[in-house]
């Protein structure tokens, strides 16, 4: 799926010099609360206004960034944490489970007020309450460089939840991607949240999972997203949505016409919120990833979102896994599938399912009108599931051999599925492409396996992430580009070859025992060939 998409200061203030770090790397690394001696010291606390001013304005602006932080450190009275401090200029910091606490958050947050290149901050698991959540909602109303946040498995509770939702009702921050999942929101919570959402467009994705939202909270999100024209990703799985709720979610989901992924999975939908379900798909023309796995629908259910299915012109991945259907429940999703010509579906995953040869013949037959398919079910009846996937050879070395035979890299072959040329593509066109070429015989469970490395988990292919696959050069560099002038000791080449990553030291050896290697005069074919593949990212080793 989609994935959305600068203040140092001259110097350091005299007045207030920078408390020493710690050398115990533990202590620096998770944050401890003040003592009591330190506590005592501590200035009275501001009103919400300016809870994160520092109170020498001019200091604010001629301080660094480092400095900022360690001088908010010394007003809260917190130790300053070392990967913050590493990582402050980086456009992603990671400070999951380091347990700051409402007052380690705050001088954080007093950091970045200022801050033009964090632009991506995870702070999961580190227990800051409301309090903690506040000091960063506040920070983002002056902050407008930051766009995702990762507020999870904090227990904001309800009071957070009210913070959070005065903030997102202002609808002037940058945030695009916001995490609340396992933060213990119930339906009280939801209200306050959907009051919110309903009328901003600012937030793109948004996470609630493992949270305790149950029939009313469905009630609340339904009509949340009939008026909601901003939010593109909700994940609710791992909740209490029954029928009741998810019915009202549902109906929600018919107006909606901007979000392109929902995730449910891990609820109790049941066959009626199935047959709900059902008619959101023959109406919704914006939702293209739709997981509802585990919510207890059967082949009834089952048979009502496959009407939907059979006039759908939008969904590409759907996910049923761990419902209670038999076979007969995936023939009637084929068959939908089939009869829609119009039907832009890539992956159905009904993978606790054994079905028979009848069912493979039939798929195949769905494969012929929808070669971008691929239908993931568990295995065939008598036949060992580790046997099927193991019997097929790696489709990497099959690409590799006829790159080889034809004197070409393997960058060659993948920009002749594309046809833009690039070194990316969208899962199910890069998937159709592979399907129907005809020059490296292949089977869909191959493709599988391959799509599995080289997705870059954004509903895209990236050519460059392929097992000996390739690099960055499109064209491959000349050897006589490459060499030095003068021969090199065997261990130089290895150092520079290591450098480059190569990932098959063996070959790398024989390279280095090609005559004349060293000199960009004279070298074999061979060697030309293997060095070319080499440095295209490629392992060519015909001839060696």
């Amino acid at each position: 799926m989609d994935n959305y998409e600068l203040l140092n200061s001259e110097g350091k203030d005299g007045k207030a010099p920078a408390p020493t770090l710690q050398s115990s790397d533990e202590t620096l690394y998770c944050e401890a609360e003040a003592s009591l001696a330190v506590e005592k010291e501590k200035l009275p606390p501001e009103s919400s206004e300016t809870d994160l001013e520092i109170e020498d304005t001019e200091k604010f602006f001629t301080t660094g960034q480092q400095e900022m932080y360690l001088e908010a450190c010394r007003l809260v009275g917190v130790v300053p944490v070392s990967h913050f401090l590493r990582n402050m200029d980086e456009a992603y910091v990671n400070l999951n489970h380091h347990g700051l606490g409402p007052n380690g958050i705050k001088a954080i947050a007093i950091a970045l007020v200022s801050n033009t290149t964090v632009i991506t901050l995870e702070v999961a698991d580190n227990n800051i309450l409301d309090k903690g959540a506040m000091s960063l909602v506040e920070m983002l109303q002056e902050n407008y460089y930051l766009q995702e946040l990762n507020m999870s498995e904090n227990n904001l509770g309800f009071e957070g939840a009210k913070v959070i939702s005065q903030f997102l009702q202002r609808n002037t921050t940058s945030l695009l991607n916001l995490q609340l999942s396992g933060n213990n929101f119930k339906d009280n919570c939801a209200e306050l949240l959907c009051h919110a959402l309903s009328f901003n467009y600012h937030i793109k994705i948004l996470d609630l999972s493992y949270n305790q939202f149950s029939d009313k909270a469905g009630e609340h999100l339904g009509q949340m997203l009939a008026l909601n024209v901003g939010l593109q990703s909700l994940n609710l799985s791992w909740n209490h949505l029954h029928s009741r709720g998810a019915i009202a979610l549902c109906n929600g989901l018919r107006a909606n016409v901007t979000l392109r992924k929902l995730d449910v999975s891990m609820n109790g939908f049941g066959n009626e919120a199935a047959a709900a379900l059902g008619e959101v798909l023959r109406t919704n023309a914006s939702l293209a990833y739709l997981d509802v796995s585990s919510n207890g629908i059967s082949n009834e259910g089952i048979a009502r979102i496959s009407r939907g299915l059979e006039v759908n012109e939008s969904l590409r991945v759907l996910k049923l896994f761990l419902n209670p259907m038999s076979m007969e429940g995936a023939v009637l999703l084929i068959l939908s599938i089939k009869r829609n010509p119009k039907c832009k579906m890539e992956e159905l995953d009904i993978s606790n399912v054994v079905v028979s040869e009848n069912f493979t013949k039939t798929l195949e037959g769905v494969y012929a009108v929808h070669p971008q398919l691929d239908v993931l079910y568990k295995g065939l009846q008598g036949f060992s599931v580790k046997k099927t996937v193991h019997q097929w050879t790696n489709l990497m070395k099959l690409i590799l051999n006829y790159a080889d035979q034809n004197k070409i890299t393997i960058v060659d072959f993948f920009k002749s599925l594309n046809p833009t040329g690039a070194l990316k593509m969208p899962v199910g066109q890069f998937r159709k492409a592979l399907m129907q070429q005809t020059r490296v015989p292949i089977h869909r469970s191959q493709v599988r396996e391959l799509i599995k490395k080289l997705d870059d988990k954004a509903g895209m292919v990236d050519f460059r992430s392929a097992p000996h696959g390739p690099g960055a050069p499109v064209s491959p560099l000349p050897l006589s580009a490459c060499l030095p002038p003068t021969p090199l000791p065997l261990s130089t080449w290895l150092g520079l070859m290591e450098g480059r990553q190569l990932r098959a030291p063996l070959l790398c050896i024989k390279l280095l025992q090609l005559p004349d290697l060293c000199r960009a005069t004279k070298y074999s074919a061979a060697g030309r060939r293997v060095w070319e593949g080499w440095v295209a990212g490629g392992t060519h080793t015909a001839d060696m």
